[in-house]
């Protein structure tokens, strides 16, 4: 089994706070890895790792065989959720995706917009401005942000968070129906059904400390 990701020897630090101490991470092509572990233990700050969105200050990471901050800015074909989403909050869920669209590199496969938000449960003709959504609407809209281009990683920082059972339901069958469909997924949740539902690898995050279970 292929590796999509490989990080090597990570340490990241805040001033003088070291965040992440030596994380040793390898994400196999098609499984869903899950990172449990506290508010503030290090799981975000190694997703933006990642994703290229902070760089270390020691050691390496590979996306796809790309060197985050040497061959490539960010991690390429690749798909998040980090944090709580932003967008325009007197538009459209569509609107919103078709703006995203556009300002991002399209790629032959993409989903359309419709496809993406009916996958995640919203109904593409409502005119409804994202900034009247709840919380749950406004993470189902996050998930489609992240799908449409079909990456083939995908990474989510508690991607289920404020959505109801039946929500919780239908992401968790859309993640499993992504990773039939050979979608590699780092998953962080507080949740452990999540996790022993739908991760064949997990890691726990302690203190900027990552192990494997």
């Amino acid at each position: 089994m292929n590796n999509v990701a490989e990080v090597r020897g990570v340490y990241m630090k805040f001033g003088s706070e070291t965040v992440l101490k030596d994380v040793n991470m390898d994400l196999k092509e098609g499984m869903i890895h899950g990172i449990v572990g506290r508010n503030g233990s290090g799981k975000t700050v190694l997703m933006k790792c990642i994703l290229g969105f902070l760089r270390p200050v020691r050691g390496e990471i590979k996306v796809f065989g790309k060197r985050i901050g040497k061959d490539c800015d960010f991690a390429p074909d690749t798909g998040m959720i980090i944090e709580t989403p932003g967008f325009i909050d007197t538009e459209s869920g569509r609107a919103n995706l078709e703006y995203l669209r556009r300002v991002s590199a399209k790629k032959p496969g993409n989903m359309d917009t419709e496809e993406a938000m009916r996958l995640v449960g919203l109904d593409p003709k409502s005119k409804k401005a994202v900034g009247k959504y709840s919380l749950g609407m406004r993470q189902r809209l996050g998930i489609a942000q992240a799908i449409m281009e079909r990456p083939r990683l995908l990474i989510l920082d508690e991607p289920l968070n404020g959505l109801d059972n039946q929500g919780v339901e239908d992401i968790r069958r859309l993640l499993m129906d992504f990773q039939k469909q050979g979608m590699t997924i780092l998953l962080a949740s507080h949740n452990p059904l999540d996790i022993s539902l739908l991760c064949g690898q997990v890691y726990e995050m302690d203190g900027g400390v990552l192990r494997s279970r």
